[in-house]
């Protein structure tokens, strides 16, 4: 199955690392491929996840809106695209989270009808794995091929009265 997790509020990537834990809790077979973000190292998720034997991939540099010169992040995220195509083909994986993954696809990084395709015609097929997508703004395009798809709204964050501070433990 296809999952998509969008919307602006908080908890996309940890609502997809939640089903992770789940299904390698499971006994599946279990890959992140991490788009845009850069250092995973310094994550909590990371350090956990890749003690449980979850394969962990990282395509970034750090967000767009950082970036003056997109060219370098485009060819990280072909790399990252390509590794999980291989993912996907190979029959070794049961579920495999594209994280970040909509940011990729609405920036123009990737073209979306060859992703869009690849995803329509393998999802579903014997040996391929379940995917989910996470980030904001998914494309409809995208939505409409997904089976299962799940919009967080940011009702209140604690962003907007702690200057934009980060906390570890909570966002990293």
């Amino acid at each position: 199955m296809l999952f998509v997790i969008t919307g602006n509020g908080k908890g996309k990537t940890t609502s997809a690392l939640g089903m992770v834990c789940r299904a390698r809790g499971q006994g599946l077979r279990c890959a992140v491929i991490q788009f845009l973000k850069s250092n995973p190292k310094a994550l909590g998720e990371y350090r956990t996840f890749s003690g449980l034997g979850i394969d962990w991939e990282s395509w970034g540099q750090g967000f767009l809106w950082d970036q003056k010169d997109l060219a370098p992040t485009a060819e990280l995220c072909r790399n990252g695209w390509e590794s999980f195509r291989t993912k996907a083909s190979g029959g070794n994986f049961d579920l495999i989270v594209l994280d970040e993954f909509t940011y990729v696809l609405s920036f123009g990084l990737l073209d979306k009808n060859e992703v869009l395709d690849f995803l329509s015609t393998n999802k579903g097929k014997e040996g391929f794995p379940h995917v989910v997508i996470t980030g904001r703004n998914a494309a409809a395009e995208l939505i409409e091929i997904a089976d299962t798809v799940s919009e967080i709204n940011e009702i209140k964050h604690h962003f907007r009265s702690n200057g934009g501070k980060t906390v570890k433990g909570i966002e990293f």
